[in-house]
């Protein structure tokens, strides 16, 4: 499965930045050593149903620790007997844009 995920604390800094709170959530995902990207918007994380939804809840109790109040936004790609869709689904869209 493939899941993207957007983690903010609601409270920020005092300049009302969240980017501190938003990197330790991204240092879990990557500590993780699942397939991951980070995009503007989101950050995506492909595994095993159990094993991403581990990362998210650690990547939330981080946020967490430095705010009363977490948003979660979380969209999932469900597809057993898939793997490394993370890129092959770009491919898939580069390839159809270059014919």
């Amino acid at each position: 499965m493939i899941v993207a995920f957007s983690i903010s604390p609601l409270a920020g800094d005092e300049t009302g930045g969240v980017s501190e709170a938003v990197a330790a959530a991204v240092r879990v995902v990557r500590a993780s050593g699942l397939p991951n990207e980070t995009n503007a918007m989101f950050t995506n994380i492909e595994g095993e149903w159990d094993e991403v939804m581990a990362v998210v809840k650690e990547a939330v109790e981080v946020v967490a620790a430095v705010s009363p109040r977490v948003s979660l936004v979380l969209k999932a790609d469900i597809r057993p007997g898939y793997t490394g869709q993370l890129t092959a689904k770009v491919e898939r869209i580069e390839q159809a844009l270059a014919e």
